[in-house]
């Protein structure tokens, strides 16, 4: 074929295909999707997170950190007693006896103590959230007591200042003996009596009847952070949440101690109790089992039952402070006699 005709034959298929180009209809519709290819090489790893972004890590990690604390608290009277059960949807005692209560009592600025308007239909114990800020700064700052205000008691009006250990005080402290009417007091309940957390009062020498007069333990002015270091063992990640004391705090400062009996305070203290207690039955103010008998005494009898009842509540035989407890314990044994 000849070069002309070749020219002739493409030109004619430009004009052939630009034709049919022209004449086109619309596009089909697509076919199925052929097999995935294969994956592309792994990108690059990303970057560590910050080291701020960790901070929950400080309490939330694989220790017993946390979980031991809980378990030494379940052990404790506070995570295992009857009292946020009984009281803590009291209006009048849930500032004590209930978790929320407590926080609440705390956020309006009132004493614990102080009656509420309304109560947690469904109380908690006094449980990590009550002492504790949690979560608001999530990290180790969590752990700071809710309060460590000084705290001004009810039964005198002393302040008392120990340190972390006001955060017990708002609490354990003590109502005031009631006033006679014609020599006489009214014993009106079972569970009459300055309640049943009477230590602050004690340690400052206060909150007794029938005139017996106290000053501060050395517990009170002597110890740092006063109710933490005794029960405790002092703040931070060891602090014993079981808040039973140890006799090695003990020795820090009584240095031949073998037990919280030290200079047999205990068993003088227990001693007395027994007797007062004889005593009081003897005269009617206790039954044979020791409950209260409800009716009205001569001021002196119901004074011994309520210093009987301050000591006996307290729970540390004494050792709060043996000068005081002594002091009202032998008054009760002459107001009887």
């Amino acid at each position: 074929m000849s070069f002309r005709k070749v020219l002739l034959l493409v030109a004619a298929l430009i004009v052939a295909a630009f034709v049919l180009t022209a004449c086109a209809g619309a596009a089909g519709v697509a076919g199925p999707a052929g097999p995935a290819g294969p994956a592309g090489p792994a990108g690059p790893a990303g970057a560590a997170p910050a080291a701020t972004d960790l901070s929950c890590t400080k309490c939330h990690n694989n220790t017993d950190l946390i979980s031991g604390k809980e378990v030494a608290w379940a052990a404790s009277v506070h995570g295992s007693g009857p009292a946020a059960a009984y009281a803590g949807s009291n209006p009048a005692c849930t500032g004590c006896h209930s978790s929320a209560g407590f926080n609440a009592a705390i956020a309006a600025g009132v004493p614990n103590s102080s009656a509420q308007k309304t109560a947690d239909a469904n109380p908690g114990r006094i449980d990590c959230r009550a002492c504790h800020n949690i979560h608001t700064s999530y990290t180790d700052k969590d752990w700071a007591l809710k309060t460590v205000a000084p705290v001004k008691l009810i039964a005198s009006g002393a302040t008392y200042d120990g340190g972390l250990g006001n955060l017990c005080a708002s609490c354990h402290q003590r109502t005031a003996f009631p006033a006679a009417t014609d020599g006489k007091v009214k014993v009106d309940s079972t569970h009459w009596g300055g309640h049943h957390g009477p230590e602050t009062a004690l340690l400052l020498g206060v909150g007794g009847a029938g005139g017996v007069e106290g000053k501060p333990a050395s517990h009170a002015t002597t110890v740092k952070d006063t109710c933490v270091t005794c029960h405790m063992g002092g703040a931070g990640t060891n602090a014993n949440h079981t808040f039973t004391p140890n006799v090695a705090t003990c020795v820090t400062c009584h240095a031949d101690a073998k037990s919280l009996d030290v200079n047999g305070v205990q068993t003088e203290i227990k001693g007395k109790l027994d007797q007062v207690k004889v005593a009081l039955q003897g005269k009617g103010l206790l039954d044979k089992d020791g409950v209260i008998v409800v009716g009205e005494y001569p001021e002196a009898q119901a004074a011994a039952l309520w210093n009987y009842l301050f000591i006996k509540e307290d729970k540390s035989d004494g050792v709060h402070n043996a000068d005081y407890a002594n002091a009202m314990l032998d008054a009760a044994l002459v107001a009887l006699k």
